[in-house]
């Protein structure tokens, strides 16, 4: 009988997972208005030879230095603002 109800449970556990997993906030899909000063935080590619994923916050002057557009990579890569 134990093994029943814990059959049970364990197959909720894994139908609700997928509802889940699928739901989150999505981002908006250009980069949030500021001025000259304001540092918008974008994901970057790993370095090669490194799975770690880095964050550069730069101001849209500074991105368009290494010709990126920020408002058309806002909603893939942004991750946050600095007012």
């Amino acid at each position: 009988m134990a093994y029943k109800q814990l059959f049970v449970a364990i197959g909720m556990i894994v139908a609700a997972a997928p509802v889940s997993a699928t739901q989150s906030d999505p981002a908006p899909a250009i980069a949030p208005p500021g001025d000259a000063n304001t540092r918008y935080c974008l994901r970057i590619e790993a370095v090669t030879g490194s799975r770690l994923e880095e964050v550069k916050c730069w101001t849209r002057a500074e991105w368009a230095e290494q010709d990126v557009d920020v408002d058309k990579e806002w909603a893939k890569e942004g991750v946050k603002v600095i007012a």
